[in-house]
């Protein structure tokens, strides 16, 4: 089964790094995909944080690092024949933010949502939070 773990990743943050490790064991492939957000002023280039993505799953064999700047997620997701999208949550906050795009994403176009918990030690990691991480 293929899965979708998108985000801005502005920057890709150890929190990032630890739920798309854990999806890559769980899934026969894993696109982690950069997603442009309007209501996001970005930090980074989307080729410096695709770069980054990259450098940090060298060593994954069945992920694969894409982008997309256009359309909704479900629009990816039709036309890359995913069924299933990541979320790392770290707190209740971010159930309660997911959750109805969640069910929107399912109404849409049939698209589960699976949500990964972050390790506690990194729970408190945000990418709004910090400026740089190393891959």
């Amino acid at each position: 089964m293929r899965a979708l773990f998108p985000g801005s990743f502005d920057p890709v943050t150890q929190g990032h790094q630890d739920v798309l490790r854990r999806a890559a064991l769980l899934f026969d492939e894993v696109v982690v995909c950069v997603m442009f957000n309007a209501n996001k002023t970005g930090r980074f280039p989307i080729t410096e944080r695709l770069d980054r993505l990259r450098a940090a799953a060298t060593d994954l064999s069945n992920v694969r690092v894409d982008s997309h700047t256009g359309g909704l997620l479900v629009d990816y997701c039709r036309r890359a024949e995913i069924d299933v999208v990541i979320r790392g949550v770290r707190d209740s906050h971010d159930v309660d933010y997911e959750m109805p795009m969640a069910r929107m994403n399912r109404e849409l176009a049939g698209v589960e949502t699976f949500f990964i918990a972050a390790d506690p030690a990194l729970a408190h990691i945000s990418s709004s939070l910090v400026t740089t991480t190393s891959p």
